[in-house]
Order: C-alpha cells, then sequence, then structure tokens
C-alpha cells in the first residue's frame, strides 16, 4: 500500500464558527479516530485536496506529521465536500497501528469487455463494488482488480472467486456476486389476431344488413304489382 505524509496539527476551537475560520485561514477541521477516542486535527487544505485526488478512491495509508515531532499512521475514513463550492469541508481519520489488524472495505475495479456483452449483446450488472477486509494495515491492497472478459451469458464472479495474498482475510459472503452477464429481455408484441377478426366482421354485418334491406324493398314492389 502507498503511504504519503502530510502536515497535521492539533486543533483546539470547536463549533461552526471556528470551522469556518479555519476553512478561510485555508485549513480543513478533521478527527482523528483510535480505539472509541476521537481527537480533533486541522491539516492544510491544498495538501488534503492533493491526497484525495491522487487515491482516486483506493485505499492509502496516510502519515500525519505534528509539528512537535509525533506521527501518527492512519487510515482516510471518510470526507465532506460542499455540493455547491465542491469545498473540502471536513475529512475523518482511522489511526492504525503496524502490528494489529484492521477491518475495512476494499473496491473492486474491472477491466476487460466481457464476451457476453460484446459478442452475445449481453447486459453487464455489477451489484457489489466494495468487499469487506481484514489484515495489517501495511498489506491493505489499494483495490482489488479484475478481469471480467471471459464472462459469458449467465456467468458470474462471487466473492468466494477472488484471489488474495494468503495474509488477507475476505470477511464478506463469499456468495455476493460482484459481477454478471445477463442476456437481454425482448419485449413481446400486443398480439393482433382479435383486432383483425373484428375489423373482418364489420363489413359482413354491413352485407348482411344490405341484402334484408334489398329482400324487403323487392317483396313490396312485388306486393304493389299485385
Amino acid at each position: 500500500m502507498e503511504k504519503i505524509s502530510i502536515q497535521a496539527e492539533k486543533r483546539e476551537g470547536r463549533g461552526k464558527g471556528a470551522a469556518r475560520s479555519l476553512r478561510r485561514a485555508g485549513k480543513v477541521p478533521a478527527t482523528l479516530y483510535r480505539a472509541g477516542q476521537a481527537q480533533s486535527i486541522q491539516l492544510l487544505r491544498k495538501e488534503l485536496s492533493k491526497l484525495i485526488n491522487s487515491v482516486a478512491g483506493e485505499q492509502v495509508m496516510v502519515d500525519l506529521q505534528f509539528a512537535d515531532g509525533n506521527k501518527k499512521l492512519a487510515l482516510l475514513k471518510d470526507y465532506q465536500v460542499d455540493p455547491i463550492r465542491s469545498e473540502l469541508l471536513h475529512t475523518d481519520f482511522f489511526e492504525v497501528s503496524l502490528t494489529e489488524t484492521v477491518k475495512i472495505t476494499v473496491h473492486v475495479a474491472t477491466h476487460g469487455e466481457p464476451i457476453g456483452v460484446k459478442r452475445d449483446a449481453g447486459l453487464l450488472q455489477h451489484p457489489t463494488r466494495e468487499i469487506l477486509i481484514e489484515c495489517l494495515p501495511d498489506k491493505i491492497p489499494g483495490k482489488i482488480d479484475i478481469d471480467i472478459s471471459k464472462l459469458e451469458i449467465g456467468q458470474a464472479i462471487h466473492v468466494s472467486d477472488l484471489k488474495l495474498d494468503e495474509d488477507i482475510k475476505i470477511l464478506s459472503d463469499p456468495h455476493e456476486v460482484i459481477v454478471n452477464v445477463v442476456a437481454q429481455v425482448e419485449e413481446v408484441a400486443a398480439p393482433v389476431e382479435a383486432v383483425v377478426e373484428t375489423a373482418a366482421a364489420e363489413p359482413e354485418v354491413v352485407k348482411k344488413g344490405k341484402k334484408e334491406e334489398e329482400g324487403a324493398a323487392a317483396a313490396e314492389k312485388e306486393k304493389k304489382g299485385k
């Protein structure tokens, strides 16, 4: 796993006002969690933005370096962004030890175009994009990459099919489907026989009625002739 170092400081201020002041100063409030405890810290927005943009959803080890010389290893747990201004509002870190295992979700990435899609016009489904694993922090993979190019219609890749290092324990349900390829469902056209029969029956009614009218007229003419 990649490790990135960034500067960190202890944060004293609390509340929305203090957080706004930090952001105006180019810093971002953050929380460092460890064994049920939380420590308030702050980081430079420029460094934090660079970190988030570089990882692109992958897991990465962060070396938090404090001004007093103290260092703490952590994983980026979550971050909040202003939906309008796209500005970082807050981040959460989880402190780790290289001698203790952690439980963490890892992104599952795919590459290749399935045969069932390319050749047979099937549909690719991706119901599971993350799995839960347990391992030492330095063994956490940035992401899990799988090749799906050989998948045909009706085939799937399950959690149990993943091949990871022996020191990584998968905690997700082994029967859970990561990706599968299914056939497209064709739309069935509505039956038209009844409509055709109805349309064909109408002229018969008209024709029959016309014959009855002609017969009545002939009878009336014959009666007058007598």
